[in-house]
């Protein structure tokens, strides 16, 4: 907070004036509390902006926070679905006794597992692009 200097005068130093005095000392009361007024109100409305600034600027982070929250759980879903699908289909092709499907099963596990549902997350766009769109295909 920064405090406004606001000048103050000592009148006549010890050396009144019986006709001045009390004219000069309403009048300097009068302009210090007009000062005062003034000063009052553009800080209150100082305030209002910051209060103002404040709430628009904690609505767009939690707005933010959500569509990540959002953006992670879809692509852990998703990854997880991905997951479980590849692992029966190992299992499928273990109990059928083909080398071939294991081997592609496996390859697909070991490819999704190399990629992170990370790395698209650097750009909030990209993220609040895809889930603005309701027929984004979640792909892991």
């Amino acid at each position: 907070m920064v405090a406004k200097k606001v000048p103050v005068e000592v009148m006549g130093a010890g050396v009144l004036n019986p006709a001045l005095a009390p004219s000069q000392c309403l009048r300097a009361i009068v302009e210090a509390y007009t000062e005062y007024k003034i000063v009052a109100e553009q800080e209150k409305t100082n305030r209002r902006e910051i209060a103002a600034w404040e709430k628009a600027t904690v609505a767009n982070i939690q707005a933010q926070r959500d569509a990540l929250i959002k953006y992670l759980k879809l692509s852990f879903d998703e990854r997880a679905k991905n997951f479980s699908f590849l692992f029966e289909k190992v299992d499928q092709a273990i109990a059928d006794g083909n080398p071939n499907q294991l081997a592609l099963a496996i390859n697909s596990i070991t490819e999704i597992a190399k990629s992170s549902p990370f790395k698209d997350i650097a750009d909030s766009s990209f993220v609040q692009a895809a889930l603005d769109d309701p027929d984004h295909e979640w792909t892991i």
